[in-house]
């Protein structure tokens, strides 16, 4: 092995064991290069108009293809993976509307944020002078893309990455640096014949195999639609007034999901006693106080109380409470 080689080595296998004390669950890495194959792919669905209101979405189109443009002398994408499964026992009741498990606890964005702040500091700490920005769901980055060039999963038929013995209720973010780093491999698609997630969307926005149309997704409807709900979807909301877990709940993957260890993501206490008649009634104040610094925010309290309106009303006779399947995989 060349000096040069055992540098690179030692130096991709701090960063992974850092980003492990800092509550990671998986670290890979990418060489920092354009995204030839997925240019098209970006192109044709953007094209198709999948992408709805989020015009940010069709932005900075050669950004999100090339992590150079991002950071000068880019030379590895970092890919992180951090847990944000919820304990049973902390999950918000079945029979109550419902928000995304994500958005229990604290905005992952201040959470995550300061963990690679810390992580890249490190780095500079260890190993000299290394430029780099941290990259949470804020930028232009195909994150799932290059989680899965590292070899951290396999992105799905709804679009999630899975991770084997893992399942996908995590939260990716990378690092951009301009060190050069020992790459990992992808790994193999396990999702073979299953279509669960396909089956059970109730807006069909998973009609394509690898292909999530974004503006029929319930999470579009609930996060980032600032319109009014259409009226078609009536009734297929079912309880899901903020995001939308059902492709994953129902993923025979994520029966191995394990609860976090992340004491910001867990979910204000009131939040699991609150029943539907609670949710109607909820004021700006309770409001502010259960989600102070949730990503819950970003819809607002407009936002949120448009969709509680929306899903209560007689036609949302829908109400999805299925729990994650046990069967193999």
């Amino acid at each position: 092995m060349l000096v040069s080689d055992l540098i690179r080595s030692e130096r991709t296998a701090f960063i992974k064991r850092r980003a492990a004390e800092l509550g990671f669950m998986y670290c890979g890495i990418s060489k920092a290069e354009f995204l030839e194959e997925e240019a098209p792919r970006l192109e044709n669905w953007l094209n198709r108009q999948m992408h709805g209101q989020m015009g940010y979405m069709a932005n900075h189109f050669d950004k999100r293809l090339d992590p150079r443009l991002l950071v000068d002398g880019a030379k590895s994408v970092i890919s992180l993976l951090l847990n944000y499964y919820p304990a049973e026992e902390d999950q918000l009741p079945p029979d109550t509307l419902q928000i995304s498990k994500y958005a229990y606890g604290r905005d992952y964005h201040f959470v995550i944020k300061d963990k690679l702040k810390t992580l890249l500091a490190d780095i500079q700490q260890e190993i000299g002078e290394v430029g780099g920005r941290v990259f949470v769901d804020s930028a232009p980055v195909m994150d799932k893309v290059w989680a899965k060039k590292s070899g951290l999963g396999w992105v799905g038929k709804n679009s999630n990455l899975i991770t084997p013995g893992v399942g996908s209720f995590y939260f990716i973010a990378e690092l951009i640096i301009d060190l050069e780093l020992e790459p990992d491999g992808p790994i193999k698609d396990y999702c073979g014949t299953c279509r669960k997630c396909m089956d059970a969307c109730p807006t069909d926005a998973i009609s394509d195999p690898y292909v999530v149309d974004g503006s029929k997704c319930i999470s579009y409807f609930t996060i980032e639609l600032k319109d009014q709900i259409p009226t078609e979807v009536g009734g297929k909301l079912g309880n899901w007034v903020f995001g939308c877990d059902i492709c994953q709940d129902v993923c025979p993957w994520n029966r191995f999901a394990k609860p976090h260890q992340e004491p910001q993501f867990r979910a204000h206490p009131q939040l699991k006693e609150m029943n539907t008649k609670d949710w109607q009634e909820i004021t700006h104040e309770l409001f502010t106080e259960l989600f102070r610094q949730s990503a819950v925010k970003r819809t607002g309290y407009a936002g949120l109380t448009r969709t509680i309106q929306f899903v209560t009303e007689p036609q949302a006779d829908f109400l999805y409470t299925e729990k994650a399947p046990r069967e193999d995989a």
